[in-house]
């Protein structure tokens, strides 16, 4: 595969790596991403990239908590000219109300709002506006309290960054913390039993590769590779995190103290996960002006 200047600068903005040292990951994997990003780390030159935390799209994510279940929708659109429109945001705010009693996306579609399908509302709302929209995904959590929280709130419910907290015992004060935390820290599991199995291995792999460039003996490599796969745990964990409000404590310690058991959580970001050609601001002017 033909290593492209391109390549090589989306490869360094995502892992703060030197040119040649990049364009040396990319040859060596041949054309990889990922490969290439896991190769750097492997040889100490590179910060540990979160690819899926990439912010693109545009759009807004949406809770809403009913009894025990709580619900989180992103919708996404074209432009933050549309996302900030009165308009769409009402329709969000209904399509959010529409997920409390839905389980999965294909439901949400076909749920009632206001007379019509949610799949049939937006499908309207783009001849509307003139500009492409769609729902994305939707996330439910449940629990003896759910708690909602909304990071750089575009209007009541909704913005860029949406949480929610299930828990047991303690009261709402503290699940707002702890959204908050989440909404800070981004956490990638509950605790460790959650945590994505290939994800772990992947990361123990590139542990040993690191471990061994080093030159130590076995048994050091062992004991090295056992304390920073107890970092990792501890930094990718809800609960083995510590805890923004207290890092003194962890986040499983102060819900002890608080007397509440966390037993489940959502976060959505908007555009998470997704690239979309980069735009100049007054293209993106432009393109809203044309309708």
């Amino acid at each position: 595969m033909a290593i492209t200047a391109a390549l090589v600068k989306e490869l360094r903005d995502s892992t703060g790596a030197g040119m040649m040292d990049a364009k040396k990951a990319l040859t060596e994997t041949d054309g990889d991403m990922d490969a290439a990003v896991d190769w750097l780390r492997t040889k100490g030159l590179a910060k540990a990239a979160k690819k899926s935390g990439r912010t693109a799209a545009e759009g807004l994510v949406a809770v809403s908590v009913e009894g025990g279940k709580g619900v989180a929708v992103e919708v996404n659109s074209e432009t933050d000219f549309v996302a900030k429109n009165a308009e769409f945001q009402d329709m969000v705010s209904g399509i959010a109300k529409a997920a409390t009693g839905v389980d999965d996306i294909d439901a949400l579609m076909a749920a009632d709002m206001g007379g019509k399908s949610v799949a049939d509302t937006v499908t309207d709302k783009i001849a509307t506006v003139g500009e492409n929209m769609s729902v994305r995904r939707m996330a439910t959590v449940s629990g003896e309290t759910v708690v909602s929280y909304i990071h750089n709130a575009a209007a009541d419910g909704m913005g860029k960054i949406g949480v929610l907290v299930a828990m047991t015992g303690g009261d709402e004060g503290f699940g707002k913390q702890v959204a908050m935390h989440i909404a800070a820290a981004n956490p990638a599991a509950l605790n460790e039993a959650s945590l994505d199995a290939e994800l772990v291995e992947k990361e123990r792999q590139i542990q040993i590769d690191i471990a061994r460039e080093s030159g130590k003996p076995e048994q050091v490599i062992e004991k090295m590779i056992e304390g920073r796969m107890k970092k990792f745990m501890a930094e990718n964990t809800l609960l083995g995190q510590a805890f923004v409000v207290n890092p003194d404590l962890t986040v499983e310690a102060a819900a002890k103290e608080a007397g509440a058991e966390i037993t489940g959580f959502v976060r959505l970001e908007v555009g998470e996960g997704i690239e979309k050609k980069e735009e100049d601001f007054a293209a993106e002017v432009a393109k809203a002006a044309q309708g």
